[in-house]
């Protein structure tokens, strides 16, 4: 494809986005070339103008037709004042440091979704630039150059500005060596932003220049064909007092009679306009608050899954009574994603936060509860008020990540631990003999104090209310771990630490230790290490010493609430990995 077929067939993509980071940073592109007789020269350059921002005055009113076009022409005659101001330049010019007249007005286009217009002409059209471009031109084809003379190259600062440079030589059969060297720099004043783009303008540019080279070549061969240069300076005279005279006449090739390209300069301005509209797009600023957390993850799993359960319900046979079924559930406060928004509507006494849970049972029962909930063990919670039930509930599961979390908020039969690891019951529900005897499993029996009104009661006096009682099989103690929960009773003893200071203490220590299951995870599961290894990652964990045993507990249970989202990636990571090498 040639030059002028690659830049038309890309000057379609000059409506992209609408973002312009680059942009905003009076990026631009310029074409450069060391001439023989006059040293570096800027031939061509590419900048993109911003609409100026509507003033106060003028954003009460209608834009007035025409503006546009009266700018444009401003611009023009801009282009062409800058053109003629520079005479005396333009006589130290030979043709091949010259790319359009004099007189010529430049290239424009304008992008119609942003207003924002990109201008060509041999020099930037503000001094400030021009003496930017000027030092960058120089530096590319001087000192600045990659091993070969031929390639990509970074440099810069930030007076100056930083420049992205490619280097590259185009056949010439009058040339000294049969060629000329030239490069294209891209000039920024953000050095990460154009450092990331390294691999993109690496990319296009090449396009570019390959398209120039390989066009050049052939009028190259064309030439040689008719007139080997070869064969004719080996056999003339050479005689130092006339070289320069010999060498004037050859050294004012232009780029556009190298490549017999009638419209060079149009395709440049095409091709150089899309790379700064492409090169901004590709790479947008936004505000991040930080990686969505593995709760969100989970619960973006969650509700998809529950949308294709309804979908399947009702476009399957029986699924009008199915979904009633699952509507009356959720009235009821039985459904599997309860709503903890509605604890605040539910009457009667509730469990405020984890510090009241602490004060109503008690230090020593609480901490034997809270243990239960972080090894993963079924807490059942039995009693005939279902709203302090789902309040205990809500307090509880603020211990977990949310993957870890299956709740039956309250129901009339008894629910096997692998479907539920909180389960509320009624008062007369029995309780199989092989839970009560189970060490993985707590029971939490809730019955009445004394028979009087829970509408005269305050939430205060919810201890006065009810009785709790608190059994289990266990049999290990939970006095030295996990150190998760050492940790948050010391949060909770300090009465000079708010509730909502605990909560994200709290939330703080999940994320540590949501942080170390990742890692685990990563190393036992994914990596397949064994047990010796494991245990050098337990210890710089920092999960070995007192509760070690514990420790360990919690992180294989909480390894179970990871996301299907990150498990995938991970394992798609590792199995990308090992394909690599063989690649």
């Amino acid at each position: 494809m040639s030059l002028c077929e690659a830049a038309l067939s890309t000057s379609h993509l000059l409506n992209l986005a609408e973002s312009f980071p680059l942009l905003q940073m009076n990026a631009l592109v310029a074409l450069c070339h060391f001439c023989e007789l006059h040293g570096p020269r800027t031939l061509f350059c590419t900048e993109a103008l911003h609409p100026p921002s509507p003033s106060p005055s003028s954003q009460a009113g209608a834009p007035v037709p025409g503006d546009r076009d009266r700018d444009g022409d401003r611009e023009g005659e801009g282009l062409t004042m800058r053109a003629n101001s520079s005479a005396t330049q333009r006589g130290e010019m030979c043709d091949g440091c010259r790319s359009l007249p004099a007189s010529h007005p430049g290239f424009m286009s304008i992008d119609d979704e942003t207003g924002i217009r990109f201008l060509s002409h041999q020099h930037p059209r503000q001094p400030q630039l021009f003496s930017v471009v000027r030092q960058a031109c120089v530096r590319s084809l001087s000192c600045e150059v990659c091993p070969g003379r031929e390639g990509p190259i970074f440099f810069g600062d930030e007076q100056h500005g930083f420049v992205f440079s490619h280097t590259f030589f185009i056949k010439d059969s009058l040339a000294r060596g049969f060629q000329r060297w030239y490069s294209i720099v891209m000039v920024a004043m953000d050095r990460i932003y154009l450092i990331n783009s390294w691999p993109f303008l690496l990319r296009h540019l090449r396009l570019t220049i390959q398209s120039l080279q390989s066009t050049a070549l052939k009028v190259f061969d064309n030439e040689q064909g008719v007139c080997p240069q070869r064969a004719v300076r080996m056999n003339s005279v050479f005689s130092p007092a006339v070289f320069p005279h010999q060498r004037s006449g050859n050294a004012a090739r232009s780029l556009t009679s190298l490549t017999q390209h009638p419209n060079l300069w149009a395709s440049l301005h095409s091709s150089f306009s899309w790379l700064l509209k492409a090169c901004g797009s590709r790479l947008t600023e936004k505000l991040l608050e930080g990686a969505p957390t593995e709760d969100t993850l989970v619960l973006i799993e969650r509700q998809t899954e529950q949308e294709e359960e309804m979908s399947c319900w009702e476009g399957a046979e029986g699924g009008a009574a199915k979904s009633q079924r699952h509507q009356s559930e959720s009235e009821l406060g039985h459904d599997f994603l309860y709503d903890d928004a509605k604890l605040d509507e539910l009457p009667g006494p509730k469990f405020r936060s984890l510090r009241h849970l602490r004060q109503v049972l008690g230090a020593a029962e609480f901490r034997q509860l809270v243990w239960h909930v972080l090894m993963g063990n079924q807490v059942i919670w039995r009693g005939a008020d279902p709203g302090l039930i789902q309040s205990a509930f809500t307090v509880l599961k603020s211990l977990l990540p949310v993957g870890c979390v299956r709740s039956v908020p309250y129901s009339a039969q008894y629910e096997e631990a692998y479907k539920c690891n909180f389960l509320g019951l009624s008062p007369d529900v029995p309780i199989p003999t092989h839970v009560s005897s189970s060490e993985f499993s707590v029971l939490v029996d809730v019955t009445s104090e004394k028979s009087c009104q829970i509408s005269a009661m305050g939430e205060d006096d919810i201890s006065s209310l009810y009785q709790y009682t608190i059994s289990s099989a266990n049999t290990q103690p939970t006095d030295r771990g996990p150190t998760l929960l050492n940790k948050l009773e010391v949060a909770l003893s300090n009465e000079n630490l708010s509730v909502e200071v605990v909560s994200h203490c709290l939330l703080c220590l999940k994320e540590e230790w949501m942080n170390k299951v990742k890692v685990l995870f990563k190393f036992s599961k994914v990596d397949g290490r064994g047990r010796e290894d494991t245990q050098k990652v337990l210890a710089l964990l920092g999960a070995t010493g007192p509760g070690e045993e514990d420790n360990v507990r919690l992180l294989k249970f909480w390894m179970t609430g990871l996301s299907k989202t990150y498990k995938s990636h991970l394992m798609t990571a590792v199995r990308g990995g090992e394909r690599s090498p063989s690649q």
